[in-house]
């Protein structure tokens, strides 16, 4: 996916597909009009690139010029159409042919009939690129179609969100806000950190850990902090209530997140049911748990490493990683159960570039 401004696309039509609906229109309209010398007009902005396309897959005599018409702010149309640059005027007597980009709800359509309705052309015809069909509502009939498209918002190929896009070579599609809300399982050193920040860039989502939490509310002193504290220093564990309702506190807290990576949390099914429980209050839900899984030898060299850097104590002692390593699968065990059942649980190859194991989770989850 992609980011313009404020919202997120998704890939909808490649290059290849464009080129040959426009080679295809080229072709249509050839047939049609190789005996004289058409001018074909192109609707600004948008039409830039198709008309560029066009005119080099149209092999006959033909003249070119462009008007310019504008409907739309952001996402949606003004319903006001207005003329920001005349039709040429050496038109009389000959064919005109209308190139448009996108032809939806018909008000710019409207305005370009009645721009020639007052001149004296041999014929007048229109052709658009993308055609939504089902919004169509106008008064007049499309002589040529590119590609019949669903009523959804789209970009690039000279399309734009707020001017940004037009430059792209596929077009892509509002991508509809839809939660994606994900548990991330890994052991230490598996990599869970690095791709919960590389994840959370690309899709918008809040990353959620436990970890950092507790650090959060006790260092701010917060009520939530204090309560962990009078428990972490009897030696207590931490009851799943008290962790539950900081990680409550912190989703309210990110409404326009598009969804959440949680780390951390669960470790035990109770502890899933509870997060499986409050998201439902919220009209959310989780949508897969992945394991970044790797084998222990790679991790525990990987761990020992990092220890003589970070200088952290439990990742330079062998026995203590694998200690951590076997409390992991005692509580991850029942967990894959808990979320298998829901057909909720992924197994992701963890070893690699970091590069490629973002990739493996971006096809889990671009498949939800």
């Amino acid at each position: 996916m992609i980011k313009l401004h404020d919202k997120y696309f998704k890939p909808f039509l490649s290059q290849t597909e464009i080129q040959s609906a426009v080679e295809d229109l080229a072709k249509k309209i050839s047939d049609d009009h190789k005996e004289e010398t058409p001018i074909f007009i192109g609707v600004l902005n948008g039409s830039f690139m198709f008309v560029a396309d066009f005119l080099k897959a149209y092999e006959h005599p033909c003249e070119v010029s462009f008007v310019k018409l504008s409907s739309y702010q952001g996402l949606t149309s003004t319903g006001i159409v207005e003329t920001l640059l005349d039709p040429p005027e050496n038109i009389e007597g000959r064919t005109v042919i209308i190139l448009e980009d996108i032809i939806d709800t018909g008000r710019t359509l409207k305005e370009l009939v009645h721009l020639f309705s007052n001149t004296n052309v041999k014929e007048f015809k229109i052709a658009t690129l993308f055609y939504k069909s089902e919004i169509y509502n106008g008064e007049y009939s499309i002589d040529y179609v590119g590609i019949e498209i669903p009523n959804k918002f789209i970009v690039g190929y000279g399309l734009d969100y707020n001017e940004l896009g037009r430059n792209l070579k596929e077009v892509y599609q509002l991508n509809q806000k839809h939660m994606i809300n994900l548990v991330l399982f890994g052991k230490p050193g598996a990599g869970k950190g690095t791709q919960a920040e590389f994840l959370k860039e690309k899709y918008n989502l809040k990353h959620i850990s436990t970890g950092d939490l507790f650090r959060y509310n006790m260092k701010n002193d917060t009520e939530l902090g204090q309560l962990a504290k009078s428990y972490i220093d009897k030696g207590d564990l931490v009851p799943d209530e008290v962790t539950i309702k900081m990680l409550q506190d912190d989703v309210e807290k990110n409404p326009e997140a598009s969804g959440f990576i949680f780390d951390g949390f669960p470790r035990t099914t109770a502890q899933a049911q509870a997060l499986d429980e409050f998201l439902v209050s919220k009209g959310m839900k989780i949508d897969a748990t992945i394991a970044l899984e790797a084998n222990d030898e790679i991790l525990i060299q990987r761990l020992l490493e990092r220890g003589k850097v970070s200088g952290r104590t439990d990742d330079q002692d062998e026995d203590k990683i694998r200690n951590r390593f076997d409390e992991y699968n005692q509580k991850t065990a029942p967990l894959k159960d808990f979320y298998e059942a829901q057909n909720k649980f992924h197994s992701v190859n963890g070893i690699g570039e970091i590069d490629e194991i973002t990739m493996r989770l971006s096809k889990v989850i671009e498949e939800l």
